[in-house]
């Protein structure tokens, strides 16, 4: 009797362990269910996007305030239209800021920080910033470099 109790603990701890590994995994690649947060939608328009990725963060001063919920092709303009998700307490960014990509250090992820303006108005949910900055290219720079354009 004291055999199977010991199989039956072991047996609970092991699923216990593999509950808590799996929770561990959906945490950390971010795909676990969102929380009931509110948000609000805007967009921009890029002419390269890099390495930006969708799930990807959007920043402003260095803070968090929402992230990149997907990339499109933009078939009449040829930009690639990036629709981000903003925080909803973050509701009185300027209508005249611009949103550009930047890369976590040398090697690191791309994100799209805001850059704040001076404009008195804010932007609404679905607007579209006016002033955007692209991914640098690395390879294109060096190419560039190395050929003298």
């Amino acid at each position: 009797m004291a055999q199977r109790s010991t199989e039956i603990i072991v047996g609970l701890f092991m699923i216990a362990g593999l509950a808590a590994l799996m929770f561990l995994a959906l945490q950390v690649s971010g795909l676990s269910p969102k929380s009931a947060e509110q948000t609000y939608t805007l967009y921009a328009n890029f002419n390269d996007t890099g390495g930006l990725t969708p799930r990807g963060k959007v920043s402003m001063a260095g803070v968090t305030v929402g992230t990149i919920e997907s990339i499109t092709l933009d078939r009449d303009t040829f930009q690639a239209r990036v629709t981000m998700s903003i925080h909803a307490e973050v509701d009185n960014i300027p209508a005249d800021s611009a949103a550009v990509i930047r890369t976590s250090g040398l090697l690191g992820e791309q994100y799209i920080d805001i850059s704040i303006g001076g404009d008195l108005e804010s932007l609404n949910a679905g607007d579209t910033f006016y002033s955007t900055q692209s991914a640098m290219n690395l390879e294109r720079l060096i190419s560039n470099f190395a050929s003298g354009r």
